[in-house]
């Protein structure tokens, strides 16, 4: 076998592979004993036919197409190996040139593992994020559990701020209601700016029993492009109000939401817990902010089928989203005010870092040679399936050795992600 490789783009090769008769004449055996099993000659139960007698029965074009199949087949995996390249899917095939039993010729075509050449990676540039929890921080979490041991007391009077009302509404623009713009027994703290300024100012002064008109007009930099700036009105029926009288933030607040004797004990959990969660979101945005310079730094190509996949992927997740609230993907898209061109361009910018970030990483983990024990794997899939001990599919899932090597691969990522972290702290 011989071969010549051409190069197509960074992430895209085409070998022509060139087979003599050493080659073809094991595939064409093959071939006739693969055949001998379907053919029927009076004598031979279907299935025992011998080679030899079979070669004077089987049609010499299928022997031919059969033969130069095994013969392909067998080869092309041996053909990229021997380029050195690692095609990422089952290459595209054509032949080019047969003759049965002496020569044959083929193209195969793939898009492969791309070569990525990393740039200085100790020396990225990246400042971690600085995190600082201030006073009204800590402030604004208790009066929120203020609020959540607040006593409720339904009264006739007309409604005014910091009221819990229970309404049902339509939205409607041109005298059309509009999706996500109706609810019923809906229940709203007035003052919380839940809703577009003027609905619930629109609310107070109203009684229980009212029913009434709120022409407002929804902000320009509204998220539904279609809402944007829009003139609306909102029919509105009031149908409970009640007055919510918060609990006091002191001793007896603390003591209400955990072990805690004094207010004192409860803002200092609560400034642990709030520098806690700082702190992991600045380390993830410490990580983020590095593999994105990193792929700066280097040399990075984006094979257009890993592209594809990761597109596949945040589509499936916007599908799941556009289910959960009962909707089409279309709608899902028309109700924050994009179309599918923009979402696909919007979605093949994400998918391309996706895939470059990927990339790098990985061949960092190769240039450091970072992995991880398979006891260290086996220690992960013992503790998912703890999980999931609830869910028999997923378990099973879990039995897969592809599903086995995909858990490898993320712990090996994320240990090299700690490695870059540490390399540049």
């Amino acid at each position: 076998m011989k071969i010549r490789s051409k190069k197509l783009s960074d992430s895209r090769i085409e070998i022509t592979v060139t087979l003599d008769s050493t080659d073809l004449k094991p595939a064409r055996e093959k071939a006739l004993e693969k055949l001998a099993k379907e053919i029927h000659v009076e004598g031979f139960r279907k299935g025992k036919v011998p080679t030899n007698v079979a070669a004077k029965f089987v049609p010499e074009n299928d022997l031919n197409a059969e033969a130069i199949d095994i013969a392909v087949r067998a080869t092309v995996i041996e053909a990229f190996k021997k380029a050195e390249k690692s095609p990422l899917v089952i290459p595209s095939v054509n032949v080019t040139k047969y003759v049965p039993e002496e020569m044959a010729e083929y193209t195969a075509t793939a898009d492969i593992v791309p070569e990525v050449k990393l740039g200085d990676f100790k020396n990225l540039g990246v400042e971690r994020p600085k995190t600082k929890i201030l006073a009204k921080d800590v402030d604004e979490v208790l009066n929120n559990l203020a609020g959540s041991f607040a006593e409720k007391k339904v009264t006739k009077r007309a409604a005014k701020l910091t009221d819990e009302v229970i309404i049902d509404f339509v939205g409607k623009k041109d005298g059309e209601a509009f999706k996500g713009g109706s609810a019923k027994d809906y229940k709203l703290v007035l003052g919380s700016k839940t809703f577009i300024p003027g609905f619930e100012d629109g609310i107070v002064g109203h009684e229980p029993g009212d029913k009434f008109d709120l022409k407002l007009t929804f902000p320009k930099d509204y998220g539904v492009k279609d809402l944007a700036g829009a003139k609306t009105v909102f029919e509105v029926l009031l149908k409970q109000v009640s007055e919510v009288t918060k609990a006091k933030v002191d001793d007896e607040l603390a003591k209400k939401c955990g072990p805690f004797k004094t207010l004192d004990e409860l803002k200092t959990d609560i400034r642990k817990n709030l520098e806690a969660q700082s702190s992991h979101r600045a380390e993830e945005k410490f990580k983020d902010d590095l593999i994105k310079a990193l792929v700066k730094k280097s040399k990075v190509p984006a094979p257009e089928i890993l592209i594809d996949d990761q597109m596949r992927m945040i589509r499936e997740d916007m599908n799941r989203n556009a289910a959960a609230q009962g909707i089409s993907f279309e709608d899902y898209l028309k109700q924050n005010g994009e179309t599918i061109k923009i979402w696909e361009e919007e979605a093949r910018k994400i998918a391309e870092e996706r895939v470059k970030a990927s990339l790098a990483l990985q061949n960092l983990a190769l240039e450091q040679k970072i992995t991880v024990s398979d006891d260290l794997v086996a220690a992960k899939i013992a503790e998912l399936k703890d999980v999931y001990k609830k869910s028999p599919e997923a378990l099973k899932s879990l039995k897969d050795p592809n599903v086995k090597m995909d858990i490898k691969n993320r712990m090996i990522i994320e240990k090299t992600l700690d490695f870059l972290v540490k390399a540049n702290s």
